[in-house]
């Protein structure tokens, strides 16, 4: 037999995809199995939700994945601390440190997707609204080739929003009291502040915004417009 001279050795990928919907993972698969097949091959592993992910992620006979499709929400595994797929992420990173992570999320509020940003940075961040067939084929060859991907509504979030507004954790619970409805002089009952200093944190919150003057409602307002609390 001979050999065909324009025959060449294809790429070998491994993939993880943790999903726990079943149908949406074989759309995936579907996606990548049809992705430059002259140039790739892909062994795909599968997991439905932090447990499952977990065995097959810690398993030392396995081959470090290349790319890992993980769904943010999903059932946990509380024995090992992993909630999302957040936390999956991390793990990958520990474990397999090459890996490219593409995280799915139904998520569209704009501090959670800054949040996914500044603490996984991934390589791939897409809503789920945003996803078709097409979409996925179009994430999965930007990720493949050592680029970043973010989906439509992400681009459009990251370019709506201010990035430079950056607080911090007493000023986000402030925030989420106010937005409750719980007066200012009451706060001191659920964070380790004095009224004092929680006045000071909403004067500096106000210019921060660039409100001049409002009472807490416009506070509150103008914080969920920038996306500090939702």
């Amino acid at each position: 037999m001979t050999t065909d001279p324009k025959s060449h050795v294809k790429i070998r990928n491994n993939i993880l995809i943790v999903d726990d919907h079943p149908f949406i993972i074989q759309g995936y698969k579907n996606a990548i199995t049809r992705y430059n097949p002259d140039e790739y091959e892909f062994d795909i592993s599968q997991a439905k939700d932090c447990e499952s992910a977990y065995t097959i992620i810690t398993d030392t006979n396995i081959q470090p994945f290349d790319i890992a499709f993980l769904d943010i929400s999903m059932p946990s595994y509380e024995e090992k601390f992993l909630y999302s797929g957040e936390d999956l992420a991390k793990l990958i990173s520990e474990h397999m440190p090459n890996c490219k992570i593409i995280l799915l999320t139904m998520f569209t509020e704009f501090l959670k997707i800054k949040t996914i940003i500044s603490k996984i940075n991934p390589n791939g961040l897409v809503i789920k609204n945003d996803l078709t067939f097409d979409e996925l084929l179009v994430a999965f060859d930007t990720v493949i080739k050592n680029e970043v991907y973010y989906s439509k509504s992400i681009l459009e979030m990251l370019e709506s929003h201010d990035n430079s507004i950056e607080i911090d954790l007493f000023d986000k619970q402030i925030l989420f009291h106010l937005s409750k409805g719980t007066k200012a002089a009451d706060i001191p009952q659920y964070i380790p502040i004095s009224l004092n200093a929680i006045e000071l944190r909403k004067s500096n919150l106000k210019e921060l915004l660039q409100l001049t003057e409002g009472h807490d409602a416009d506070l509150v307002r103008e914080a969920r417009n920038k996306g500090l609390i939702f």
